[in-house]
C-alpha cells in the first residue's frame, strides 16, 4: 500500500473525520472539466449514439419479423379456406352423382352401355 505525504487515514464510523486527530478532514476539491478525463480518455457520446442506433434497429427488426409471421399465418389461413371450399364443392358433386346414378334407370343404362342385355323369362325348375 502506498503512503502519500500528508494523507491521513479516514474513520469508518464517522465520515469526515480522520482516525488520528479530531480535526475534520479537508474538503475535496471539485474539478469540473468540459469532458471528464481519466487516463487520457473522454466520455464518448458516439458509442452511446451507435448503441442506440443498433438497439433501435434490433427493435424494428423484431417488429418486422412479427409482422411477417402474422402475414404468413394469414396467408396460410386463406389458402386453407380456399382448399376447404374446393373440397366442399367436390363433395356436393359426388353426392349429386351418387343420387343420380344410384337409381334403377341409371343402373340399367350403364349395364346396357357395358354390353349386358336384359334377362329373358325365368326358367322355373319344379322341386322333387
Amino acid at each position: 500500500m502506498a503512503v502519500y505525504q500528508g494523507a491521513r487515514p479516514r474513520s469508518a464510523l464517522v465520515p469526515g473525520r480522520s482516525r488520528t486527530s479530531g480535526a475534520p478532514a479537508l474538503p475535496r476539491r471539485v474539478v469540473r472539466a468540459r469532458f471528464a478525463t481519466r487516463a487520457r480518455r473522454r466520455s464518448d457520446r458516439g458509442a452511446f449514439l451507435l448503441g442506440g442506433i443498433v438497439l433501435a434497429f434490433l427493435l424494428a427488426f423484431f417488429s418486422l419479423v412479427q409482422t411477417m409471421a402474422v402475414s404468413a399465418t394469414s396467408y396460410d389461413l386463406d389458402e386453407l379456406n380456399s382448399e376447404r371450399s374446393r373440397l366442399e364443392a367436390r363433395e356436393m358433386d359426388l353426392r349429386s352423382d351418387l343420387n343420380r346414378l344410384g337409381r334403377e334407370p341409371a343402373v340399367r343404362k350403364l349395364a346396357i352401355d357395358a354390353g349386358l342385355g336384359p334377362l329373358g323369362h325365368p326358367i322355373v325348375v319344379p322341386a322333387r
